[in-house]
């Protein structure tokens, strides 16, 4: 339950930052992970007709139990579970990222079937928004400013990205000028880099949503 008000303003202006929560309780973990496999399946299964009637009954019924309690984004333990990778938050690639001793963030990410383009490669949409994730964390963790957005994400595609095989991630800041953080990654096999990116995140003006 958010600390705030309906309709009350929350801290940072118009760029309110996600406040920790405990919502959902102990298995709110495995409820995003098992949505992830359902994500997987819908993807992958080739099952028979009545194996995918079934399994829409069952969907439409999981909709129904979770209907009444659609909460909006201050109050939904999505995006607020800070115990939990991605903070709980389904819509980001798995990853798991951390402060290198260089004072870079390193980590690694595990693209699913879910993130599938074409002949076992990821799409190259989910590349970009692992990138757009790991960029503005980096930003946000080695820069200490909060409140930002993305203003330009590039990426340069060079070799496929495989799923289901855990990836290598690294990032740093390249420099900050003003309210500019530029930074930039990569994403690698090993040592082989299969697409790298750079980035200009804008810290926000206050009250700047």
């Amino acid at each position: 339950m958010s600390i705030h008000a309906p309709g009350e303003p929350h801290a940072g202006g118009g760029f309110n930052p996600p406040e920790p929560t405990t919502a959902g309780g102990p298995d709110y973990g495995r409820f995003i992970e098992e949505v992830r496999g359902l994500q997987d399946h819908a993807r992958a299964a080739d099952a028979p007709d009545e194996v995918i009637t079934a399994a829409a009954d069952l969907i439409a019924q999981v909709n129904l139990l979770l209907a009444p309690y659609d909460a909006d984004e201050w109050c939904s333990p999505s995006g607020r579970r800070m115990d939990l990778p991605n903070r709980g938050n389904i819509l980001g690639v798995p990853s798991e990222l951390h402060v290198t001793e260089a004072g870079r963030i390193g980590g690694q990410a595990l693209f699913r079937r879910f993130h599938l383009g074409r002949n076992g490669a990821v799409h190259g949409g989910a590349v970009a928004h692992l990138f757009d994730s790991l960029l503005g964390f980096t930003a946000f963790r080695l820069s200490g400013r909060a409140a930002q957005r993305t203003a330009f994400l590039h990426v340069d595609y060079r070799k496929i990205v495989p799923i289901d095989t855990p990836v290598r991630v690294d990032a740093g800041i390249d420099s900050t000028e003003d309210r500019k953080v530029f930074v930039s990654g990569r994403v690698l096999d090993g040592d082989v880099v299969l697409a790298e990116a750079h980035a200009l995140f804008l810290k926000l003006k206050p009250g700047q949503p």
